[in-house]
């Protein structure tokens, strides 16, 4: 498996979310409801327009753990999804394949886009999880709460959380790169 990481760039993050919301507003909605929601790539994919039409929460039974989690939709996230489903029908996928009448794209789809998008932004070890662990990092700075994070993501312990969204990482090579002999 490879490692992936967060998007730790502020202004980077935002560059690519601009250029997403112009280019392939599905694709730019998968990367929204990835980065505001935390849910895995699996989850994201068996979403469909009911799920989050005229909803507060995205209520879903998680594929990997089976446990149910209700996820508030905040409003920058509810802007960009009545925006996209306006047009849609409710039992469309979100995420829907071109291919396809209506089946959502796979799973290795995802993976190539968020890879082609890494490409062109510059950004190395990228893939399905760092949507995850880019929301995780960005909150984890804005609220310092690893306690609550760790609830969130189910994991038993702090450090766990920590090194999941790439903080030890960042502390580690920061003191590599600062270190000399004295």
């Amino acid at each position: 498996m490879n490692y992936v990481e967060p998007i730790r760039d502020y202004n980077k993050l935002q560059d690519i979310l601009e250029y997403l919301k112009h280019e392939n507003k599905r694709n730019y909605i998968m990367f929204m409801i990835g980065c505001y929601t935390a849910l895995r790539i699996s989850d994201i994919l068996r979403l469909k327009v009911k799920d989050v039409k005229n909803k507060k929460n995205i209520t879903i039974r998680e594929k990997k753990t089976g446990k149910q989690k209700i996820i508030p939709i905040n409003n920058k996230l509810r802007k960009a999804l009545d925006d996209y489903i306006k047009d849609k029908n409710d039992y469309e996928y979100l995420i829907k394949s071109r291919e396809k009448e209506n089946k959502a794209i796979t799973r290795d789809t995802a993976y190539k886009i968020l890879k082609d998008v890494g490409n062109k932004f510059g950004i190395e070890n990228i893939g399905t999880h760092t949507l995850r662990k880019t929301f995780g990092y960005h909150f984890y700075m804005q609220t310092k709460n690893i306690v609550l994070l760790m609830e969130f993501f189910n994991h038993s312990d702090p450090s766990v959380t920590l090194r999941y969204i790439g903080i030890n990482q960042e502390a580690v090579n920061k003191a590599v790169l600062n270190f000399d002999y004295k």
